[in-house]
């Protein structure tokens, strides 16, 4: 008995596909196409020049066809033993022991390929297709869970995440804050509560004008009244102070 890789539309079944669950077929013709093959061979017998019957494996094979209608490229061949005539009896007898049928058999008398369509063998061959079938749905479940346990942790992930405060430049907290924030801001870094309030407002005020290019640009255009002049609002010195200061609050 030797392993070969078969082309599935060489292959031929004494067993009508109607025998089978249909869900069955359709969910392990797609764990094959997800794998990228069959992982349990057909046990086959050579009825021509490569061409062949299958002996064992006949609800794997019809997947395989099954899958290979969905994915033709991917899905063309099978794994598969190929029976020698010289020791066809032998590999007869091991198939029966395996369906629990006598393996005492005499060899003269084989068992023939036709066995599936006995009473009893369908019967069997039933409970494990509805075995199987079970197993799939239970790991297509178990996927299901793990799917929404992902989304779970995903979701979480990006609550969190929108909860980080963002960094941003000085520069862009100049010209992209609120009034109100940058007043904040201003007083964090050492500003009264009034020159906060004017410092502030002058900023918005240049800014909606022309939004600042530069720290200096600030330091150039922002203007606070004293007495009847307009005088710098914001020292070189003092820009320092709101750099280090922002910085320590998650600004850079």
């Amino acid at each position: 008995m030797k392993f070969y890789t078969v082309d599935v539309k060489n292959i031929t079944c004494d067993i009508p596909p109607s025998n089978f669950s249909n869900d069955a077929l359709s969910s392990l013709a797609d764990m094959i196409i997800e794998s990228g093959g069959i992982i349990r061979p057909l046990i086959l017998k050579t009825t021509g020049l490569e061409t062949y019957t299958v002996v064992d494996g006949h609800f794997e094979y019809y997947a395989a066809v099954r899958a290979r209608e969905k994915n033709p490229r991917q899905c063309e061949m099978v794994n598969a033993f190929v029976i020698s005539p010289k020791n066809e009896d032998e590999i007869f007898k091991q198939v029966a022991a395996f369906r629990g049928l006598d393996s005492d058999a005499k060899p003269e008398t084989k068992i023939p390929i036709s066995i599936e369509t006995n009473h009893s063998e369908s019967i069997s061959k039933n409970n494990d297709f509805n075995l199987l079938e079970k197993q799939i749905n239970d790991l297509r479940s178990e996927l299901a869970q793990e799917r929404q346990e992902r989304q779970k942790l995903y979701d979480t992930l990006k609550l969190i995440e929108s909860q980080i405060p963002k960094q941003i430049t000085s520069l862009d907290a100049f010209n992209s804050l609120s009034l109100l924030e940058l007043t904040f801001r201003l007083r964090t870094a050492g500003f009264t509560d009034k020159k906060a309030v004017q410092v502030a407002e002058s900023v918005e005020k240049e800014r909606t004008n022309k939004k600042f290019e530069s720290l200096k640009d600030i330091l150039a255009r922002v203007k606070v009244a004293s007495g009847k002049k307009q005088i710098k609002g914001i020292s070189g010195e003092k820009m320092v102070d709101i750099v280090d200061s922002w910085s320590r609050i998650l600004f850079i």
